[in-house]
């Protein structure tokens, strides 16, 4: 006899759910309230977050607000109605992708409705079961469930080292002979979770012996790296050697949506097979309109990145002084690695929130590897020098604490 769907998901639970009756509306699907910024109401208390990627600090300025409500007013968030391909193409989805082509040196862009869902169904209509995926052990979980899509072979690579890149390709290639097949290379401008930027550079290198393309996945990059804001690529000096630049507006941009840009043949290719945009509603016009404002602050207010930078170095640096490990982060991204238990991650998140009032992300296994703690934080234009002092002594305290294990509980958190 079969069994019954419902019983074997509520055993199943998953590794994160596992979590979910301690953690939720607390650590998990926790809720910010007020004006989007750098102090938020959590709780009912004021807080000093620093989980928000919102880098450039766009969410709240004062003319993105004015677009966006003048453009809700005149549009309402119904048109165009249907899918780009029947009825729901405009001048002004156009104009975008014309623009964000421009501006990231490509010979056109498609908007995405969703980043995450763009990437995955992009890389399902680049290849076939002939053609091989190389991709980064460390990507984010929107390029492993594409590559989960592919029904080829597909190899991972260990992150960011070349030279097991390059054995892979060397696999990948021996394959692809004998199948007639391609080789796609995946990896990220800026990795989400530990900050270090993919090594753009040492890959486009591989392609004088190896034929692939690249496509990069630039999420935390886009707007904030490089000195016009265009990405990892630019930042590296190697914007031309990627192939498919993909990127969300979920960050800098502070919106919904997402973009991918390269060939004008390729982009051409992919409106007509990337299925999660064809058989989907087009964005609806506050969106658009508000994306194309976004983009012109990108373009023209460099004094926002600026900002940005000062508040990540201020922040990186006094955290460094102050013997914090933050890895090898060389992006706005900073992890303060910690070593505790899940039980101590649980406590040390609670001191956080509840004796310094400070709200950042607390990254715990299954995320990370059994004995470390992540506490990521996001520097933003939104915060100031005196935000990134509180914090730091702050932690200085913390880690104190947690070095003399007051965090250590035998508690077992289970469902």
């Amino acid at each position: 006899m079969a069994l019954d769907l419902f019983d074997k998901i509520e055993k199943k639970r998953g590794p994160l759910g596992q979590y979910a009756k301690i953690a939720h509306g607390y650590f998990a699907f926790p809720k910010l309230e007020g004006e989007i910024g750098s102090h938020m109401y959590f709780r009912g208390k004021k807080v000093l977050q620093w989980s928000l990627n919102n880098y450039l600090g766009l969410a709240n300025e004062p003319e993105i607000r004015k677009v966006d409500a003048e453009a809700a007013k005149e549009w309402g968030l119904a048109y165009p109605m249907g899918a780009r391909m029947m009825t729901g193409n405009t001048n002004y989805h156009e104009q975008l992708e014309a623009e964000l082509a421009e501006f990231e040196q490509k010979q056109d862009a498609i908007l995405f409705n969703y980043g995450y869902m763009g990437i995955m169904s992009t890389i399902d209509a680049l290849v076939d079961r002939k053609d091989v995926i190389v991709y980064d052990a460390e990507s984010h979980a929107c390029i492993i469930d594409g590559v989960r899509l592919h029904q080829g072979k597909r190899f991972v690579y260990l992150h960011n080292n070349m030279e097991s890149l390059e054995k892979q390709l060397i696999h990948a290639t021996k394959v692809a002979d004998e199948t007639g097949g391609c080789i796609l290379v995946i990896t990220e401008g800026v990795f989400g979770m530990s900050g270090n930027q993919g090594n753009l550079k040492g890959i486009v290198e591989l392609k004088k012996k190896y034929t692939f393309r690249l496509l990069v996945d630039d999420a935390h990059g886009f707007g904030i790296m490089g000195p016009n804001g265009r990405g990892t690529g630019e930042h590296q000096g190697v914007q031309d050697g990627v192939d498919i630049y993909c990127a969300t507006f979920a960050k800098s941009m502070a919106l919904i949506g997402g973009l991918v840009a390269s060939t004008e043949n390729i982009c051409q290719y992919l409106r007509y097979n990337v299925r999660s945009q064809i058989y989907a509603k087009a964005l609806p016009m506050p969106i658009v309109i508000g994306a194309l404002k976004r983009l012109d602050m990108i373009r023209t207010r460099t004094d926002l990145r600026e900002k940005t930078w000062t508040i990540v170095n201020a922040l990186q640096k006094g955290l460094r002084e102050h013997g914090f490990n933050i890895g090898k982060t060389n992006s706005p991204v900073t992890p303060v690695v910690l070593n505790g238990d899940v039980s101590e991650g649980k406590n040390l998140a609670l001191e956080l929130r509840e004796g310094y009032n400070i709200f950042c992300s607390v990254v715990i296994y299954p995320i990370v590897p059994k004995g470390t703690i992540i506490l990521r934080l996001i520097p933003t234009a939104m915060h100031s020098l005196e935000d990134v002092e509180y914090t730091v002594n702050s932690f200085a305290k913390i880690k104190d604490k947690l070095d003399k294990g007051e965090f250590r509980t035998d508690e077992v958190l289970t469902w």
